[in-house]
């Protein structure tokens, strides 16, 4: 069981809700992946004239906590204010709090990360920082009030891999009592072992979960039992961009 802000959640794995073929292989992947949580990007789903509303209703109906999300927001203000409005969309105060620094590749900018994070803790905001595996940028987002913390696996959208699993023991070493969520530039099931492997020092597993151009049917061959007790907990947040495809037999 693991608690972010006083919520008890059973899964460790998030799930991302864009790029998905349609509502119907989304809503199966969640299904499937025993999910307790799915991200959502405002500004992604109401950008370029789309009708944003039916998204948001569906993604309502999947019976699942949803983090918001304020990804493609470059200013502090732009992510302040696409918080604000996706609390009053969803009805939560939780939010991924996404603040990006470069262009290419879409690292964090860590310093408007840091004030952004301190308003929004501020108005009441539970704050999901996603950041690098810097200790001293991890340190700055705890003084601000974050309880949780979401280092990178790689650049959003390489599906690489863990790239410095150093990094990420380090940090758990320094911070045995915060939890984790390893995020972005996980592409494949071996990289979310690999990191839960490298920040826990023990094997957490994950639920299967099919890629969107996989049918529903075919799961890949991942232990559906977690081991007991293991704390602090680690979850992987799964970059869905791109998914391997399924082993041949």
């Amino acid at each position: 069981m693991l608690t972010l802000y006083g919520s008890e959640i059973n899964s460790r794995l998030l799930l991302g809700t864009a790029r998905y073929p349609s509502p119907a292989v989304l809503s199966e992947a969640v299904r499937q992946s025993a999910t307790e949580i799915v991200t959502v990007s405002l500004r992604r789903e109401m950008s370029g004239g789309r009708t944003g509303g039916a998204f948001f209703e569906m993604i309502r109906a999947l019976g699942v906590r949803i983090l918001p999300n304020t990804a493609g927001c470059h200013s502090v203000g732009e992510a302040v204010l696409t918080a604000r409005m996706a609390r009053e969309l969803f009805a939560t105060d939780w939010i991924k709090l996404e603040v990006i620094g470069n262009h290419d590749t879409l690292q964090p900018d860590v310093f408007g990360l840091v004030e952004a994070a301190r308003i929004l803790v501020n108005e009441g905001f539970e704050v999901f920082p996603y950041t690098t595996d810097d200790l001293v940028v991890a340190e700055r987002l705890l003084e601000a009030g974050c309880k949780v913390l979401m280092p990178w696996c790689a650049p959003i959208g390489s599906a690489a891999g863990p790239l410095n699993p150093t990094a990420l023991r380090a940090m758990r070493a320094h911070f045995p009592d915060v939890s984790l969520i390893v995020d972005a530039g996980i592409g494949r099931p071996s990289h979310a072992m690999r990191s839960w492997s490298s920040v826990s020092m023990r094997f957490c597993s994950t639920p299967p979960l099919p890629a969107p151009e996989i049918p529903p049917r075919w799961q890949p061959p991942l232990p559906r039992q977690s081991p007991p007790a293991i704390k602090p907990l680690t979850l992987a947040c799964w970059s869905r961009a791109t998914w391997p495809s399924p082993p041949r037999r």
